[in-house]
């Protein structure tokens, strides 16, 4: 399957550089898989297309300031570095600006004092990413007085104060990650309240987001292209609740790609069970991928030829996807992290 299969056109003025103005007021595209109709609400109406009983299930994982700027020691160039992951023992791994020039031993003077240098690259086996070494070591404290919300690139501005607040879903808890997951983001205390009171179930999982989430795909098929490892965790009580509604006939909803992707990959096909515990996934959900857990799908509209796009196109079908991607534009929707959102049923 190539790539441009998944390509789709959108006008620039159509990315959102800017969160709405109250969270929770974007607009709301309704897809109907098994029909391919199309309803186009509020997204605080959500709890009015949830079947009472369905268990959704959020990704918690909270949003680190994980955008660093260095100054190379032996040029004096400024060079940005991505933190994705932890390593331990003062290292990360970290994606950068100029990758070609970040050899083992170059080093980097940052905020504070701190000397960064390059030792490698990543475990991943891939050349997207680097290790770095911090000394002394860097953590979330210094990471909050010297590091910047981490935005997309297509959000053509610096971060701003109000991203450190909008760019965090309001049940943010475990930090960890190098972007939103940015279909919580719509979520507000009234919305879920009306959930609850609607007999939805709730539940957490936790995947701190990394590049296997918005790295672009750049093989020309798109079964060429590797996922980069991100971490999850899956609660014993999620895994539970999972089982019981899987039992008693109850739709799973996922909220963003990040829960379909940690659901989907806690899965035990042999066993017939969703797996507690903690776990790093590389799964790539792309059409003709058969989904084990999730039934329905609240997400964000995603970037042209994107694994994110493709994930949909999987769940939904393709034609089915771009046809609605293609009335979203015709009516002006807003796109990407900061933009409106999809309801998948």
């Amino acid at each position: 399957m190539k790539t441009d299969d998944f390509s789709f056109d959108l006008p620039e003025e159509l990315i959102a550089q800017f969160p709405p103005e109250r969270r929770g007021e974007s607009r709301l595209l309704v897809l109907h898989r098994d029909t391919g109709a199309l309803e186009h609400l509020a997204v605080r109406d959500i709890a009015s297309r949830i079947d009472p009983g369905t268990l959704m299930i959020f990704n918690d994982s909270r949003v680190r300031k994980a955008r660093i700027y260095g100054e190379a020691l032996d040029t004096g160039a400024h060079v940005e570095f991505l933190l994705l992951r932890r390593l331990g023992d003062g290292a990360w791994e970290a994606a950068a600006t100029k990758l070609k020039k970040q050899r083992p031993g170059r080093q980097y003077r940052f905020a504070e004092g701190i000397i960064g240098e390059i030792v490698g690259e990543a475990e991943s086996g891939t050349s997207d990413t680097r290790v770095v070494r911090f000394t002394p070591s860097i953590d979330d404290a210094w990471l909050e007085r010297c590091g910047h919300i981490p935005l997309p690139p297509y959000i053509k501005r610096d971060d701003a104060n109000a991203d450190a607040e909008r760019y965090q879903t309001i049940y943010a808890k475990t930090t960890g990650s190098a972007a939103a997951p940015t279909a919580g983001l719509h979520f507000t205390d009234g919305i879920l309240a009306d959930l609850d009171a609607h007999g939805v179930e709730r539940a957490w999982v936790t995947l701190h987001v990394g590049l296997g989430t918005f790295l672009p795909v750049r093989s020309e098929n798109i079964e060429d292209h590797s996922m980069h490892l991100e971490d999850y965790t899956v609660p014993e009580a999620t895994a539970a609740a999972v089982m019981k509604a899987k039992r008693e006939g109850r739709p799973v909803l996922a909220v963003g790609t990040t829960s379909v992707r940690t659901l989907e990959s806690a899965w035990d096909e042999d066993a017939g069970i969703l797996r507690p515990g903690p776990g790093s996934t590389r799964i790539f959900m792309y059409p003709g991928y058969r989904f084990k857990v999730v039934d329905r799908l609240f997400t964000n509209f995603h970037t042209p030829r994107s694994t994110l796009l493709m994930l949909v196109s999987a769940f939904a079908g393709r034609e089915r996807i771009l046809d609605a991607y293609a009335e979203a534009v015709r009516l002006r929707y807003r796109f990407f992290s900061y933009g409106d959102a999809m309801l998948i049923l």
